[in-house]
């Protein structure tokens, strides 16, 4: 599909693949292999198994459609859809790096990815130093001979830290390092990091792209020579695989993401001014509010300030400040208590004992995560109720 083409545009149609029936909507091809003309046939595309449909594990109709609709809203050349977020940066890792490489990373990320980068990694011989994502200087003094890649997840989760990419990457390609960006608070409607310098971007599915809790999935968006001379080889063989049914859910989250991100990041921005003037309140971590220290970094690389909103409670003691966020978290009647975001419905979370929990008290107090931390995700609701419904436990 034409470039030049707006990204609304580009989220309702591109991708789309006819089949010989010319159904409207893109159609769900749940099957597990295909059938060929002759044995001469399937010797042929198994061969060249990258361009032909041949089984489903790696290769599926409605997986393409979601992929190649992906890359057009980031403004990359080819994807590999996986399983999970998760998987795709298990992909992306063994894809591109081997026993003895070193990647430098945020330290300001997800739970589970500390923990594949820290515990699992390490078992492979892949070594991980963290570094703070807005110290400059930090990434450079990380870097060693062996640095083959860079990792880094902005805004970051949950406090919602804001790292410049532009300036990451030149650090990034001076040291010949895979620059990987996870774009999962922003989706491609708010941020496109390949334009910034990204060499990949990385996705948890699962959240924006979906929109509404459904389903699972994760992404790599990239250039078309490491997706699939480095990507392609490996998910085929190892299996991380998203499901057509889950592909087709996914396409039809995108036909409505920006119009969910547009009005979850105003609400965010209503609810986080309002926090921000709460007595019980200690500090708001927002990337729409000018107190934010990446303000200005924020406002350079993103469209909005995206629907998640992370807060901290006051309290003398890091036993109070957890009773207090329970307090409001217990008092939610509106509110889905889960630690999954990206949804129509506003969900809330307490970090330091769920997304997280399995992280070390050391590695959550050098990424800022308190006792008295709660994590917003801003929904579709009313605004208004939504400060109603926090306002119960405050």
């Amino acid at each position: 599909m034409d470039d030049s083409l707006n990204f609304d545009t580009l989220a309702v149609r591109s991708g789309t693949l006819r089949s010989d029936f010319g159904e409207h909507s893109e159609a769900l091809f749940l099957t597990s292999s295909f059938v060929f003309a002759s044995a001469a046939e399937a010797a042929e595309r198994f061969a060249k198994s990258e361009d032909y449909y041949t089984y489903s594990r790696f290769t599926n109709p409605t997986v393409t459609m979601f992929q190649e609709r992906l890359a057009a809203l980031e403004g990359g050349e080819a994807c590999m859809a996986t399983a999970s977020g998760m998987s795709a940066i298990m992909s992306v890792v063994m894809s591109a790096l081997q026993a003895g490489d070193h990647l430098v990373s945020s330290q300001s990320l997800f739970g589970s990815t500390l923990g594949m980068f820290s515990q699992i990694f390490s078992r492979f011989g892949i070594t991980t130093t963290f570094v703070d994502p807005t110290d400059l200087d930090a990434w450079k003094n990380a870097v060693r001979p062996e640095t083959k890649m860079f990792f880094l997840e902005t805004p970051s989760n949950p406090l919602t830290e804001i790292a410049d990419i532009e300036a990451i990457s030149k650090i990034a390609r001076s040291a010949n390092a895979l620059f990987v960006v996870d774009n999962c608070f922003c989706s491609p409607a708010l941020q496109q990091p390949l334009k910034l310098g990204a060499d990949v971007v990385m996705h948890s599915a699962t959240k924006f792209l979906d929109g509404q809790g459904r389903v699972l999935g994760g992404a790599l968006v990239g250039s078309k020579q490491f997706i699939m001379e480095k990507v392609f080889p490996f998910v085929r063989s190892a299996g991380p695989t998203l499901s057509a049914f889950n592909a087709w859910i996914l396409l039809k989250g995108m036909e409505t993401l920006s119009l969910r991100v547009e009005r979850q990041s105003a609400n965010a921005l209503e609810i986080a001014r309002w926090l921000d003037q709460h007595p019980s309140v200690g500090r708001v971590f927002y990337p729409g509010l000018e107190s934010h220290p990446q303000y200005e970094i924020a406002k350079r690389q993103q469209k909005a300030g995206g629907a998640i909103v992370s807060f901290e409670l006051k309290g003398d003691t890091p036993e109070e400040m957890r009773a207090n966020a329970w307090r409001v978290i217990d008092g939610t009647k509106i509110c889905s208590i889960t630690g999954n975001l990206g949804d129509t419905r506003t969900t809330i979370t307490h970090p330091a004992t769920t997304t997280h929990g399995r992280v070390t008290a050391e590695a959550r107090a050098a990424a800022g995560i308190t006792e008295g931390l709660i994590r917003l995700a801003v929904g579709l609701e009313s605004a208004r109720d939504i400060r109603e419904d926090l306002a119960r436990g405050l």
